[in-house]
């Protein structure tokens, strides 16, 4: 299979949608007032998981476009956990994409502890053939959940898939702690955007 030439679209979905999203930081920003997003990262998944994903699932690899949803992935990282249904919003208003599908699991969390919101989206490229609708993920968390799934999928990348039980325990532990942590800072969110007000006119 040429990989550069299906991979290529994706690179661009993951460009553009970064700049959409962070043009929406920079207009929170300059009408100085508090950001839902606190900043973005986006990656074309890696050549070596998308095989693997697609031996795991059994799908062909002339499906892997239809079948696996993630190979082009935006991240939103926001501050506050209402951040995160502020983001989805206005995802969902906008008319350059269509939302194919959403997972909540900010308030449905995983067994694992996993807390992130999900949005599969269509999305529209222009391409030297022609346009093309290619799927892609969108994932929204706060910084809490993030710092906590990043540690997560290095463990289970040296476990692959099977971390032991008293780390997964602890990793448990760990995801109710963050979530205290958000619900904590949730309490004091008006005092912080103050804060960031007052820091920003200086």
């Amino acid at each position: 299979m040429k990989w550069q030439s299906i991979l290529a679209p994706y690179a661009q979905v993951v460009e553009e949608l970064k700049v959409k999203l962070k043009g929406i930081r920079k207009q929170f920003e300059y009408e100085s007032e508090h950001s839902p997003i606190e900043f973005i990262t986006g990656r074309v998944k890696p050549v070596p998981s998308i095989i693997e994903k697609a031996e795991s699932r059994k799908i062909s690899l002339e499906h892997i476009e239809s079948e696996i949803q993630d190979i082009a992935g935006v991240r939103v990282v926001c501050q506050f956990v209402d951040d995160i249904y502020t983001v989805v919003e206005m995802i969902r208003a906008r008319n350059d994409l269509i939302i194919v599908e959403e997972k909540d699991y900010v308030s449905q969390k995983k067994e694992s502890g996993y807390r992130s919101y999900h949005l599969i989206i269509e999305y529209p490229v222009e391409t030297v053939s022609g346009m093309k609708k290619l799927l892609a993920e969108i994932q929204i968390r706060t910084l809490a959940m993030n710092f906590w799934a990043t540690n997560e999928h290095s463990l289970n990348y040296k476990y692959r898939g099977r971390i032991p039980a008293n780390i997964k325990v602890r990793l448990q532990n760990a995801a109710e702690a963050a979530f205290k942590l958000d619900e904590e800072m949730s309490k004091i969110k008006h005092e912080v955007q103050e804060a960031q007000k007052m820091f920003h006119r200086k």
